[in-house]
């Protein structure tokens, strides 16, 4: 089991920026993908990014069309901890984001297993 807490959101103007953090419990961070999704009212969970568990070479990361370029995921093992820096952001940015860890670093929610409970996101024009 892993339980995950999101923190980092808030209000924000638009071309701003904000850093989410995820803190994951467990002993096996370091062997599940993470990834980051978002949603607003009335749309389904879209995909944002995503990093591997990474192997002698390093980590693959995966974005988004939206937000490549802007956004940048990472993650920090020692802390149990992933991030998104969110940078030049938009109002069509605003939504809650989930942090999530799964087997597989992939585009669909199903690939992961665990959720956190979402932190709010908004960005105002």
């Amino acid at each position: 089991q892993v339980q995950l807490v999101e923190s980092g959101g808030g209000l924000v103007q638009a071309g701003g920026s904000l850093r989410l953090s995820c803190a994951a419990s467990g002993r096996t961070f370091e062997n599940y993908a993470m990834g980051w999704f978002r949603q607003t009212p009335g749309k389904e969970r879209e995909f944002v990014a995503a990093i591997d568990a990474g192997s002698w070479s390093g980590y693959h990361t995966f974005y988004a069309d939206s937000v490549k370029g802007r956004f940048t995921i990472a993650r920090d093992n020692a802390k149990n901890t992933v991030y998104l820096q969110m940078n030049s952001l938009k109002p069509e940015d605003t939504a809650v984001y989930y942090c999530s860890a799964g087997d597989l670093a992939g585009q669909k929610d199903v690939s992961y297993d665990f959720w956190g409970q979402g932190t709010q996101v908004t960005v105002s024009s």
